[in-house]
């Protein structure tokens, strides 16, 4: 995938700055898609209304 530039402002450095810091990460590229991928799960769990299953899924097919 083509990598695209963006000019930043010093709110959102300062802002990928504190989650490179807090989650240990080398650059801010890494805090961006960290936070990418964070929304991404939350967005998910929000239209499912739960994250992974919680109960064994039967292997037969039927219904559990």
């Amino acid at each position: 995938m083509p990598e695209q530039a963006m000019e930043l402002g010093q709110q959102m450095t300062a802002v990928l700055d504190a989650i490179r810091d807090q989650q240990g990460l080398e650059t801010r590229e890494q805090a961006a898609e960290w936070l990418l991928r964070r929304r991404i799960r939350r967005g998910a769990q929000g239209l499912t209304g739960r994250g992974r299953a919680l109960y064994p899924v039967n292997q037969q097919g039927g219904n559990p």
